[in-house]
């Protein structure tokens, strides 16, 4: 019954490569949630959640859970963020709050108060080339025999 022209029809593309900003001197109160690229240079006390890429530029003060799939943090967080692909704290970001990211990158100066996790599926990945496996033996070892009153001690030295 409705339908939309191909004019009004937005692509999955056109929406991910959508830019949105908050100005410095803004603030919002409230959860946003967006597909594209957003750039924060304000105040935020809610939830955000953006489907791109998120800056929170110098001066951004977020009071609230982030989610995101890539992240640059100059900025201010106090909440938890979790960024699916690459995290950058730049040396003027300040976090009070839990990370969970697939990669992270700290630059020296940038302050962070809380646990990290990073995704562990690309640790646990299995090699391209199988590694070479340990020898094994079958020898059991002698007990080691100390002459009467030469016994050592802990710390390496003879009584």
């Amino acid at each position: 019954m409705f339908t939309k022209s191909n004019k009004d029809a937005l692509t999955a593309t056109e929406i991910t490569n959508s830019h949105n900003i908050l100005g410095n001197g803004t603030t919002v109160e409230g959860s946003i949630t967006t597909a594209g690229n957003l750039r924060i240079d304000g105040k935020v006390i809610g939830a955000i959640t953006s489907k791109a890429k998120l800056i929170l530029g110098p001066n951004a003060w977020v009071q609230g859970n982030i989610i995101a799939q890539n992240a640059d943090i100059e900025g201010a967080v106090e909440g938890t963020i979790d960024v699916s692909g690459l995290l950058t704290l730049k040396r003027t970001a300040a976090i009070k709050g839990d990370i969970s990211t697939g990669k992270l990158v700290f630059e020296e100066g940038a302050k962070f108060n809380g646990k990290c996790k990073m995704d562990a599926s690309s640790l646990l990945a299995k090699p391209t080339k199988e590694a070479p496996q340990a020898a094994t033996s079958n020898v059991t070892p002698s007990p080691m025999k100390v002459p009467e009153g030469k016994a050592p001690t802990p710390d390496g030295k003879e009584k």
